[in-house]
């Protein structure tokens, strides 16, 4: 039998695996992650380039236009025509003339000491709204994703999602202009809704257990950090010495082994309805307890996604940075992201998740008041390193946390609640960029992350809310009770079977 054969039957007989779901959704997680922080240390350094040599251009046209006598000089010592260089004069006979020099041509690196530190101070605007476009988009579609998984299941729009990324992929690759890269990228938001509503939502579906759940979306979220990790310096480095379109081109190859393994395995042509009605979005948005948890999320992350785009022109700005070292900066902080979501995966459940998360605001507040102390690349790594762990603490705590509550307040239906923790998620990440690059230009960047601390750091205590959250009592029994359990859907492509069929059907269908 030939391994392809056996890879085939190893599919077909786990394809209704929990592994395999989740295996899937961390795939999915890490792509979009990766596509989404690849161009972090690639656009500044392009836009700049790009401006740069469009003034290049434009002075090259003014001069072709000036009169023949000032832009070149015939020698009649050897019939040869010169370039009249800045300083040229028009008599000289010497035929290697000291003013007759070159003209200084711009560095091959323009990122390596940039000339001019306004036109830098001025990138922050432009640079944050494109990085901005993707969450903001995703911020206006998600609310619309969660209802519709609850209609038609997990699998359509996850493989939705996929299609919709791959084709943000090959347009980043092949996008010159800003205006291209703004659409791939706001279009990417659309694939990103897709494939983060469904994929948590299918998880919560699956993993019925809190602590089960908890420990799977951690894995989960690894994929989201391993994006994280290796997409700033996978970018750098390709950028640096292959250029552009290189790693999108990969990314893309990539999108297309995940988009294969969904189609076989989730089989993404059935419509698998909900069998409860799930309570609707905005009853969901008036829980003060969902939206404490959303707030962690989204003031958790809008520490690094405000550095995002103003890190890298403040290294270009004050070290001299490299493109590469753009990317690099970032890695501390994503491989603690990495560590702290597995680790507290599991951890913040017996700790208490509020105390996990309130914890990691609060780092998360310290460490990015650290990071304009950095004189070096290297004196970065300790304040990135502290910012990224600490995200990884609130992260893995509040989203087990949100399925949670819908079990404790709510109908067990996940699409909508999640859909909600991709918002908050989303929201740090579009006012985070579009907000912080205008104060950076408007106060500096030291005094953007001293502000991002503080309210994180001032934000950090309603997470005590959270410690012993109120609910339905019949739901807190059936939770504490290991020998009742609840009657929530678990997810299957061959179709839909349930949990707890000593349970009423209709029990748990009221708003």
């Amino acid at each position: 039998m030939s391994r392809v054969e056996v890879l085939r039957q190893w599919l077909q007989e786990d394809r209704q695996s929990r592994k395999l779901i989740l295996f899937i959704v961390f795939v999915a997680l890490l792509l979009d992650n990766m596509l989404m922080t690849v161009v972090v240390p690639i656009i500044p350094s392009y836009l700049y380039n790009l401006d740069e040599s469009s003034k290049v251009v434009n002075t090259s046209t003014s001069q072709s236009n000036a009169p023949a006598a000032f832009s070149s000089i015939v020698s009649l010592y050897d019939n040869t025509v010169r370039s009249s260089g800045y300083n040229a004069t028009a008599r000289s006979p010497d035929p290697t003339p000291p003013a007759l020099s070159p003209t200084p041509t711009p560095p091959a690196n323009l990122s390596e000491c940039p000339r001019s530190s306004s036109t830098l101070v001025n990138e922050n605007i432009k640079v944050g709204m494109l990085f901005a476009s993707k969450a903001a988009v995703q911020v206006i579609t998600n609310p619309f994703i969660g209802p519709l998984t609850n209609r038609i299941g997990y699998q359509i729009p996850i493989f939705a999602g996929f299609c919709i990324m791959f084709m943000s992929t090959i347009m980043f690759a092949f996008s010159s202009s800003y205006t291209l890269l703004f659409l791939a990228r706001s279009l990417q938001g659309v694939g990103s809704a897709c494939s983060s509503v469904a994929g948590m939502g299918m998880l919560a579906s699956v993993y019925t257990d809190d602590a089960e759940r908890g420990h799977a979306i951690g894995i989960a979220l690894g994929g989201l950090a391993m994006g994280v990790l290796v997409g700033p310096p996978f970018g750098s480095v390709l950028y640096e010495f292959v250029g552009k379109t290189a790693p999108f081109l990969i990314l893309a190859f990539l999108a297309l082994f995940d988009g294969a393994l969904q189609l076989f395995v989730l089989k993404p042509t059935k419509v698998e309805p909900e069998s409860q009605k799930g309570t609707p979005l905005l009853t969901l948005l008036k829980d003060p307890y969902i939206l404490i948890a959303a707030g962690a999320i989204c003031f958790g992350n809008m520490g690094i996604a405000m550095m995002e785009p103003t890190l890298p022109i403040w290294m270009m700005e004050t070290m001299c940075a490299r493109k590469w070292q753009l990317g690099i900066a970032f890695l501390p902080a994503s491989i603690s992201y990495l560590i702290g979501t597995n680790i507290f995966g599991k951890l913040a459940h017996k700790m208490g998740r509020w105390l996990c998360a309130l914890i990691g605001m609060v780092m998360v507040g310290v460490s990015v008041v650290c990071v304009p102390f950095a004189s070096s690349i290297n004196g970065l790594i300790v304040p990135n390193f502290g910012v990224g762990f600490a995200i990884g603490m609130v992260d893995s705590s509040m989203m087990p946390i949100m399925g949670y509550l819908v079990d404790l307040r709510h109908v067990s239906v996940y699409g909508s609640v999640y859909a909600i923790a991709d918002v908050a998620f989303c929201m740090g990440f579009a006012l985070g960029p579009s907000i912080g690059g205008s104060i950076a230009e408007t106060i500096g960047f030291a005094w953007l992350m001293t502000i991002i601390g503080i309210v994180d750091i001032c934000f950090a205590p309603l997470c005590l809310f959270l410690r012993n959250p109120p609910g339905q009592e019949e739901k807190i029994a059936i939770l504490m009770d290991s020998n009742c359990s609840m009657k929530t859907r678990s997810y299957s492509t061959q179709g839909t079977y349930y949990q707890g069929d000593d349970v009423d059907p209709d029990y748990d269908d009221y708003d």
